[in-house]
């Protein structure tokens, strides 16, 4: 079983900004985390990270055939961008969408995603755990 988890803008910076917002383990300590799960659900694990919408895009185009199960985090490109919404529609398989932060509890523009709209489901507010659940429940979606 093949996994895409793509990760947005500023992802790179978990753990490193000041705010705290996203917490204290940095981008790298999330990605071992994310490929240990994966081992021990059985799966292959793409993990990448872009600041750029167009490449996010090409990501998951490229998914479509190769990837059991694409999740993704597109980060502030979730609030915004209809051309991720389209890709993920046109990807054919389950999607999960992730948020390290409990996107509610935020700024009122933060409360709907477009990227849901293309999501099986949506995790948010766990941190690094979010991450972790997001595999195991793909790979139980890839399986069934």
């Amino acid at each position: 079983m093949k996994l895409l988890f793509i990760n947005g803008p500023n992802a790179n910076l978990y753990g490193l900004e000041p705010s705290g917002t996203y917490g204290r383990e940095t981008f790298p300590d999330i990605a071992a985390r994310c490929h240990s799960k994966a081992a021990s659900v059985g799966a292959e694990l793409d993990f990448r990270q872009s600041q750029d919408e167009g490449e996010i895009i090409t990501w998951i185009q490229q998914a479509r055939g190769t990837a059991d199960g694409l999740i993704i985090n597109a980060a502030g490109l979730s609030y915004t961008s209809i051309a991720i919404l389209d890709a993920l529609l046109a990807y054919g398989g389950p999607v999960i969408e992730v948020h390290m932060s409990n996107i509610h509890r935020r700024e009122p523009f933060r409360n709907k995603t477009y990227t849901a709209k293309a999501a099986v489901g949506s995790i948010c507010g766990l941190g690094p755990l979010g991450y972790e659940l997001a595999i195991q429940a793909m790979a139980g979606i890839c399986r069934a």
